[in-house]
């Protein structure tokens, strides 16, 4: 299995990193927090760390380290828009619960 990311996805980071000159794609990880337990970090990467893995689709890179893929293996990264909001959706296949606000989940 894989991270995927929608068309959608794909061309949101491709305008986010043209609009900021520089780097290599999106670091996509997990860190501790939130009420149920684990959160998304998404940031720019602007270099490869040891133990990245990388995948590519539509010349737009995810790069995750080693350590949250085993929480995010499977996940899909999509791109919404409702009314006035949009954002970043992970479609994980891994998550057992996600806390009231939507801002954490568990595994």
């Amino acid at each position: 299995m894989a991270i995927t990311m929608t068309q959608a996805a794909s061309d949101r980071v491709r305008a986010f990193l043209d609009n900021r000159g520089k780097g290599i794609g999106l670091r996509l990880g997990v860190r501790t927090s939130g009420c149920s337990g684990m959160a998304y970090v998404l940031e720019f990467a602007d270099e490869l760390q040891e133990g990245d893995q990388v995948f590519e689709y539509d010349d737009v890179k995810v790069i995750v380290d080693g350590k949250s893929l085993l929480y995010l293996e499977g996940t899909e990264l999509d791109f919404v828009k409702e009314g006035l909001n949009e954002g970043f959706q992970f479609n994980n296949p891994n998550v057992s619960s996600e806390c009231g606000c939507g801002e954490s989940f568990n595994v």
